[in-house]
């Protein structure tokens, strides 16, 4: 899928529900929707009702914790099209929680350039790459309720590692096969070893 078809497809309501349904019912239950992705930001709205509340009278914590990790998961899923396969998963989370939320809460993220940059490297080395992702969820007022970060891995599959193994191993063997060219190591009497070229 191209990147821009993915956006189209996030950005498309009844699309982004049928798809929570399916893959993140408790997501779906708790009626968290996608109001913005481009690629770069994406916005997620959590909205404060029964389906969404603890026994205090504001928005569960968990709740808020799954809206503020599908905004940086939309950017990483957006950052992995028309790119080999790479997986992804959530190692930490971490939040603060600032004011009590008893109303709509639209988590915000922005690192949607350095999420993109983290898979390229991952996929450029072949190794286990890290980043630790911010999304700040806000009250329809403004005020910031809650900042949560969430550290996701991301790691090119195993074809893509071996593929790049096999690169790696193609230009030492071609450096060894300069070496044995052009380069005649011998010890004379003295037992210092001398490296000229030929």
């Amino acid at each position: 899928m191209t990147k821009s078809t993915f956006l189209n497809w996030v950005n498309t309501s009844w699309r982004m529900r049928f798809f929570l349904f399916w893959k993140l019912p408790a997501a779906w239950f708790m009626g968290i929707n996608v109001r913005f992705c481009d690629g770069s930001k994406a916005d997620v709205a959590l909205p404060y009702g029964w389906r969404s509340q603890n026994p205090f009278r504001s928005t569960y914590f968990a709740a808020q914790c799954a809206a503020a990790e599908l905004s940086t998961g939309l950017l990483a899923l957006a950052a992995l099209q028309e790119r080999p396969p790479v997986s992804m998963l959530v190692i930490r989370m971490e939040a603060v929680f600032l004011k009590k939320a008893s109303d709509t809460l639209v988590f915000t993220c922005t690192d949607g350039k350095s999420l993109e940059e983290t898979i390229q490297r991952a996929l450029d080395t072949g190794t286990g790459q890290e980043f630790r992702a911010a999304s700040v969820g806000r009250l329809p007022d403004g005020t910031e309720a809650a900042q949560v970060w969430v550290t996701w891995s991301f790691r090119a599959k195993s074809a893509n590692r071996k593929g790049i193994k096999q690169k790696a191993s193609r230009k030492s063997a071609k450096a060894a096969n300069f070496r044995d060219t052009f380069i005649d190591r011998s010890v004379p009497a003295g037992g210092k070893s001398t490296d000229f070229i030929e």
